[in-house]
C-alpha cells in the first residue's frame, strides 16, 4: 500500500528565508511578517490543506561570514531581520483546530528551566499541538551575542545537548504527577504537593534545583524535531528525535541520510519507523507545465545571488566572497553545519558544484529541491521522490508568500488526495497523536523521556 506523504510548511519570522531576494517580486508578501494578519491569513491557509504543521525555523545570529561582515545579509534581508518564533503560536492556533508548530530553538542559548515553562505553555494553550525543533546553533555570530568567543566545537554542542535533553525531559515528564492537580473547591485544594517533586540535577554543563513551574500539559513533551545529518547529529537524533528534518539537492542525496537515520533509531532500540523523516524542497505549480515553468522563471529573475552566498556561507562557514564565480567548490571542515558543505561537496561523487551554480541553486528554496510543472506533474515528481528516498514528507519553502502555499493547497492536496497519497481529513488529537497514531499523545518506552515518568497510583 502506497504511504501517506505528509507534509509541513518552512517558513521563519523573518522576510528573506530560503529565497533571498524574492521579497523584491510584486506579488510577495513576506515584508510584511511583522504584522500579525501576515502569520493568521496562513496559519488559514494551510488548515486549509490539512497541512500537519507549520515548521518555524530560527537562528541566533547573523550571516556575516561572506565577506567578513553581515552587510550583504542585511542589504537583501537573507534572514535578518527576524523575529521570534514562539511568539506567533498563540495567535495562529487560535485561528485553526489542528495544524501543528514546530519550533526551532537553539538551546545552547536557553537556560533548560524557563525554556520547559515556555514550551509547556505553548502546549497548553495550543491543546497539545507544540514540537520543538532541537538545534544547537551554528553561527560565531550568535554565540558573540551571548558572550562567547566563539560556538562551542560541533560534536561538543551535542553532548552538551544530550545532558540538556535529560533536564527538560525531568522537568516534563518527572516532576508532576498526571493526578496532581486536583482543583478540589470543597477542600481548598488545587495542588497535591504530594505529587510534585523537585529536580536535582549538578551535571557537567546544567546545575538545576526546582520543581517545574507549569502542570502536565496535554504531550507533556512536545514532539521532538531535529536536523542534524552529521554522524553526531544522526547518533543524537537516533536516541531523542521523533521527526527528523533533512536537505539535500537531490534524491541520490537524500535516500542514504534517510537510510543512516534509521539505522541510528535502530542502534538505541528504537523501531526505524518511530522517526518520521522531512526533506526539504521547494514546489512551483501552475495550472500547466507550461504555466509552471513560466512562473518559475518569473520567480528567478528576481533572485539574490549575494543573498544566496551569504545564506550558504553562513550554513558551511566559508567565505565565499573569496572564491571565483567559476571555481569548483571543496570540502572544508568547519564547526559550522556540517550538512551543507557536504551537499555541494561529498554528498553526490556525480555532481561537482561551482560558485556560480551554488549561488543560482539556493536562490530558490536553498539547497533542496525545484520542481516545477501542473498538478499531474508534481505529484508523480512527489510520489516517486517519497518512494524512492524513504522520506515521510516534505518541509515545503516558499518563493513567494502566501502564493507558494496558496498554489500547493488549491492545485496539487486535490491531485494526492484523489490518489489517495493525502489525508482526506484531520486526524483528531495532539499533534504527537495525529503523527503517530491515536492514543499517543505522551512519549512511550523505549523513548528516554519515558524513562522519568514516575510510575502513579
Amino acid at each position: 500500500m502506497s504511504r501517506e506523504i505528509r507534509l509541513n510548511a518552512f517558513a521563519m519570522n523573518c522576510v528573506g528565508h530560503q529565497s533571498p531576494g524574492l521579497w523584491r517580486h510584486p506579488r510577495d508578501r513576506s515584508s510584511h511578517y511583522t504584522d500579525l494578519s501576515y502569520w493568521l491569513d496562513l496559519a488559514r491557509i494551510l488548515e486549509r490543506g490539512r497541512f500537519d504543521g507549520i515548521f518555524l525555523a530560527d537562528v541566533l545570529g547573523v550571516y556575516d561570514v561572506f565577506g567578513g561582515s553581515p552587510d550583504a545579509a542585511l542589504r537583501t534581508a537573507a534572514q535578518v531581520p527576524a523575529n521570534d518564533p514562539m511568539l506567533l503560536v498563540p495567535a495562529m492556533a487560535s485561528v485553526t483546530q489542528h495544524l501543528g508548530f514546530g519550533i526551532t530553538s537553539t538551546l545552547t542559548y536557553e537556560p533548560p528551566f524557563p525554556f520547559a515553562r515556555r514550551l509547556s505553555t505553548l502546549d497548553h494553550l495550543t491543546k497539545g499541538r507544540v514540537g520543538w525543533n532541537i538545534v544547537t546553533g551554528y553561527l560565531d555570530s550568535a554565540a558573540r551575542a551571548a558572550g562567547r568567543e566563539r560556538q562551542v566545537a560541533h560534536d561538543d554542542r551535542y553532548d552538551i545537548a544530550d545532558e540538556y535533553m535529560e533536564l527538560v525531559y525531568r522537568l516534563w515528564e518527572e516532576s508532576w504527577d498526571d493526578n496532581a492537580v486536583r482543583r478540589d473547591r470543597a477542600a481548598g485544594v488545587f495542588t497535591d504537593p504530594s505529587r510534585v517533586r523537585a529536580i536535582r540535577h549538578a551535571g557537567t554543563h546544567y546545575r538545576l534545583d526546582a520543581i517545574h513551574l507549569s502542570e502536565p500539559s496535554p504531550q507533556r513533551t512536545p514532539v521532538l524535531y531535529q536536523a542534524g545529518s552529521s554522524p553526531r547529529g544522526r547518533s543524537f537524533a537516533g536516541r531523542h528525535a521523533e521527526c527528523v528534518f533533512v536537505s539535500g539537492p537531490s534524491a541520490a542525496v537524500i535516500a542514504p541520510r534517510v537510510a543512516a537515520i534509521r539505522e541510528a533509531a535502530r542502534a538505541q532500540g528504537r523501531a526505524p519507523d518511530a522517526i518520521k523523516v522531512f526533506s526539504m524542497m521547494t514546489l512551483v505549480l501552475g495550472e500547466t507545465d507550461a504555466a509552471a515553468a513560466a512562473r518559475l522563471e518569473e520567480y528567478r529573475a528576481h533572485v539574490s545571488h549575494e543573498g544566496a552566498l551569504a545564506l550558504m556561507s553562513g550554513w558551511t562557514g566559508v567565505d565565499f566572497s573569496q572564491l571565483p564565480l567559476d571555481a569548483q567548490v571543496r570540502h572544508v571542515e568547519s564547526e559550522a553545519g556540517r550538512t551543507a558543505m557536504d551537499n555541494i561537496t561529498r554528498a553526490d561523487p556525480n555532481r561537482v558544484w561551482t560558485v556560480r551554480e551554488v549561488a543560482a541553486h539556493v536562490g530558490i528554496g536553498g539547497i533542496g529541491p525545484v520542481i516545477s510543472g501542473g498538478p499531474q506533474r508534481v505529484a508523480d515528481a512527489l510520489e516517486d521522490w517519497v518512494d524512492t528516498t524513504g522520506v515521510d514528507g516534505l518541509n515545503l519553502c516558499y518563493v513567494v508568500m502566501p502564493e507558494s502555499f496558496e498554489s500547493v493547497v488549491d492545485l496539487l492536496i486535490p491531485e494526492l488526495t484523489r490518489r489517495g497519497r493525502y489525508k482526506p481529513r484531520y486526524a483528531e488529537g495532539t499533534l504527537r497523536e495525529k503523527l503517530f497514531g491515536a492514543g499517543k499523545a505522551r512519549l512511550a518506552a523505549p523513548h528516554p523521556a519515558a524513562s522519568f515518568r514516575p510510575s502513579q497510583g
